[in-house]
């Protein structure tokens, strides 16, 4: 006791100065360490706060290449050549070393920012000097940015943002973000993400979906999944199969593979191919899908470890594209030429399901009312040809309606879930997207989509269609009315901003619709920007560049907050399934007059079944398949097509 007492007199302080100097470097040391901490990992911005938290927290970046993006908003009131301006990939495929604008005698581009109304302000008050910017650019450049911040995307936080009050995303909400990124359990976890960039990072640009996929449709995904990776192309499995399908004769046994073979354009593709998936997961076989060179770079893989390309050189290849042959080894025929199910040894190796709408129709009255189905689960290879949605077809056959109910208990869900896993844009088509959507829509307080298909220009002319268009935006108010009374816009502090996307082969709609609301305030004081991406004058098959700017159209279409699209238009489906949107309808104009009533609201956001069978399958009598059950009912647009409905809609 005596030595302590010595020493604590020799340091020359008292045990009270001693506790002191401990609870301050308790204090101190702490503090220190979190600074450092903090000052290597500094804070979040939204510039570079995506970038440093894909370094720090491995969240999802947007990796989207701006080299290209110096061109100014596509918008010219006098509709001279505006898609130039448009980001790379999208409209017509020239280029021009001097970006700027068209000088007209109005008033310059600066004070118009695009469709913007003489005399409008930014939403800051500032005048509108570059696109959505208060600052001017002698470039008149595109916002420069490196992904899109929680205010533009619908409110939705990134990981790591700071949310509008200052304060960090807590574990609840960082909890939502990642249920939303794999869109409710949809997707699967573990894929590279480097590889496919609109898989993880779509949830950002869309509202989360109010329909949630059920657990057993989950479950069915995630063992299909397994079932891909055992059986895919380059395992043991296949390569198996793949010797049977060369034999003459069937055997049972091994993996089964349903093969998708494509026709006509990109939506009936993307329908028919949401149907054939579903059929596969039906029926317990492995999907496949032969991709010509018309639709490469267009999607990514959907099956984790594993790829849904058909390797090339196959057998039978050459049949694909003759319809003798496949009419020679369909399903009907052979059911015709009395083959039996008895012996797996007498089946044929494969069997054609052709399914597409042509006159030969043998093939669908059999697949349709499940003429011998034991016989389609026995073939080890099965080729299916179809351009149509043949989804309502399963509620209607005993085999598949059980399970189709369980799948999908909110029925006119099939296509928003099944498409949202299946169709991924490539990041070719995605920087597409991105690049577009950031520079045009992003900064906008709504979003309206006008998909306009002429099918015909003798019967239903452009003019007839853009009257018709423009009496239903009208009438639903979709679009604000144009003041003729005053020249300039009324005096509002708070300025709501409307971003029309015009997708269509034409620009005559852009450019009546751009130029309306140039020369014209709006009477709600609303400013409407007009953007169109490409106009390609006409549908070209074949053509692959033809067919990336079109899912990029459609997959900006869906991320439109309201919907208006054309009867009949498979393109209009895809966007409304994607999106989760009920459309507003164009009926079909026809005889040179504008349809009255101009358009009609969609039941529901389910593409529709053109061609449903007519015929009671037993009887062959004629039969009301638009009235079977409370959640078919038939098309607005086509009224001998059927659709899938809520269960419990209001009619």
């Amino acid at each position: 006791m005596e030595i302590v007492e010595v020493v604590k007199d020799k340091l020359g302080f008292d045990s009270k100065r001693y506790t002191t100097l401990l609870v301050v470097c308790s204090i101190v040391l702490p503090v220190s360490l979190m600074i450092l901490i903090l000052y290597q990992n500094k804070p979040f911005d939204l510039i570079g706060g995506l970038a440093t938290a894909e370094k720090s927290r491995n969240v999802t970046t947007l990796t989207v290449d701006f080299k290209n993006d110096s061109s100014p908003p596509a918008v010219i009131p006098d509709g001279r050549r505006h898609n130039r301006h448009l980001p790379p990939g999208f409209g017509e495929q020239t280029s021009s070393k001097n970006n700027s604008l068209l000088r007209t005698s109005g008033p310059d581009e600066k004070q118009l920012n695009g469709t913007l109304a003489l005399g409008f302000q930014s939403e800051s008050g500032s005048r509108n000097d570059s696109f959505g910017n208060g600052t001017s650019s002698k470039n008149n450049s595109l916002p420069h940015t490196s992904g899109p911040d929680e205010k533009q995307l619908n409110g939705t936080l990134v990981p790591g943002f700071r949310n509008e009050s200052g304060s960090r995303n807590d574990s609840s909400q960082s909890a939502r973000m990642s249920v939303d990124k794999l869109l409710g359990g949809l997707l699967a976890p573990g894929f590279d993400e480097r590889s496919c960039s609109s898989r993880y990072q779509s949830f950002l640009f869309r509202k989360t979906s109010p329909y949630k996929p059920s657990s057993y449709l989950l479950s069915k995904l995630r063992r299909y999944e397994d079932l891909h990776k055992r059986c895919g192309p380059h395992t043991k499995s296949y390569s198996k199969a793949f010797k049977r399908l060369k034999s003459s004769h069937g055997s049972g046994g091994g993996c089964k593979y349903l093969v998708w073979v494509p026709v006509n354009g990109l939506g009936n593709r993307m329908m028919s191919l949401v149907s054939t998936f579903l059929y596969a997961l039906l029926t317990d076989r492995v999907l496949l899908v032969e991709f010509g060179n018309d639709m490469l770079r267009l999607f990514c893989e959907p099956f984790p470890n594993s790829s849904w390309i058909l390797p090339k050189h196959f057998p039978i290849e050459g049949q694909f594209n003759s319809a003798d042959l496949r009419h020679d080894r369909g399903y009907g025929n052979l059911l015709k030429s009395g083959i039996t199910n008895n012996s797996t040894e007498s089946l044929p190796s494969y069997v054609f399901l052709n399914l597409d709408h042509t006159k030969y129709d043998l093939d669908r009255l059999s697949f349709h009312c499940n003429q011998n189905p034991s016989l389609l689960r026995k073939v080890p290879w099965l080729f299916l040809i179809s351009d149509q949605y043949f989804v309502p077809s399963f509620f209607l056959t005993s085999t598949f309606k059980q399970e189709m109910q369980r799948l999908f208990p909110e029925k006119e869900t099939v296509f928003h879930h099944l498409a949202r896993y299946l169709f991924h844009p490539s990041n070719e088509v995605w920087g597409l997207i991105t690049r577009f959507y950031q520079a045009y829509l992003a900064d906008a307080d709504e979003r309206i989509g006008l998909q306009i298909r002429i099918f015909n220009t003798t019967t239903s002319p452009v003019e007839i269609v853009l009257d018709q268009l423009l009496k239903c935006t009208q009438k639903e108010n979709l679009l604000p009315r144009v003041d003729t009374k005053h020249p300039l816009a009324t005096s509002t502090k708070t300025r709501r901003s409307k971003a029309i996307l015009v997708t269509s082969l034409y620009t005559k709609f852009y450019e009546n619709i751009s130029n309306t609301y140039w020369a014209k305030p709006t009477v709600t004081g609303e400013v409407i920007r007009v953007y169109q991406p490409s106009h390609e004058e006409s549908q070209r098959f074949g053509d692959n560049m033809h067919n990336i700017k079109a899912w990029a159209e459609m997959y900006l279409l869906s991320l439109s907050d309201v919907l208006v699209t054309s009867a009949w238009s498979t393109f209009g489906y895809v966007a409304q399934g994607l999106g989760g949107r009920k459309p507003w309808i164009l009926y079909k104009a026809d005889k040179g007059h504008t349809p009255n009533p101009s358009c009609v609201r969609d039941l529901s956001m389910e593409p529709c079944f053109h061609f449903p069978r007519t015929r009671d399958c037993k009887t062959k009598t004629k039969v009301n398949v638009g009235s079977l059950f409370p959640y078919l009912k038939y098309c607005e647009d086509l009224n001998w097509g059927v659709k899938l409905v809520s269960e419990h809609q209001k009619l």
